[in-house]
């Protein structure tokens, strides 16, 4: 699960479950579904697929700008809405693509901004109030970019498992749907 998308009119998504004769309870499709986790913006697709289609947990589909073979429509659904096998590999596979684009999150501790005068995108992440805060702006100013989350836990005093803090808030922002600021995941 590597690179997010290769192209900016292209998008993936890893499949968390596959319903190889969909929902118990119907709805939109009749046949197979199945549910994904876009690797870009980290949106939340139910697909309904052919019959025939190769299609497992765990795959990398094309969502954008078309849909990949076997898929014949997908529409962008709330965490409640996922199947129980769905949300049991979300965790994982945020972990899978937040380590598999390192320098993508790790550029977020680099480039993160105030959103107001009272607010910093950087306290908007788990466990991180305002000392902590001030650590890493201090930090990246003097010192420069962080270059990997190894290198961020070691300059950053107090800082434990950046890479499992953003994994964290990328989850939030997927659950809660009454958060007013979006680091991650996009509609």
């Amino acid at each position: 699960m590597s690179d997010s998308s290769s192209t900016e009119d292209e998008e993936y998504a890893v499949v968390l479950d596959f319903l190889a004769h969909g929902r118990s309870n119907g709805g939109y499709g009749d046949g197979p579904l199945a549910y994904a986790v876009s690797t870009d913006r980290f949106v939340l697709y139910e697909l309904s697929l052919e019959p025939d289609a190769d299609i497992s947990i765990l795959d990398r589909v094309r969502i954008r700008p078309d849909f990949e073979a076997g898929i014949q429509r997908g529409h962008v659904v709330d965490y409640d809405d996922l199947s129980d096998g769905a949300r049991s590999e979300l965790d994982y596979v945020v972990e899978d693509v937040v380590e598999a684009n390192e320098q993508r999150f790790v550029d977020f501790y680099n480039d993160a901004q105030p959103i107001s005068l009272r607010l910093h995108q950087l306290n908007l992440l788990p466990g991180i109030g305002d000392k902590l805060r001030d650590n890493i702006l201090d930090e990246r100013k003097r010192n420069g970019p962080f270059e990997s989350f190894e290198d961020v836990e070691e300059r950053v005093d107090g800082l434990h498992n950046p890479e499992e803090i953003i994994v964290e808030r990328i989850l939030d922002e997927m659950r809660e749907d009454d958060l007013k600021y979006q680091n991650f995941v996009q509609a």
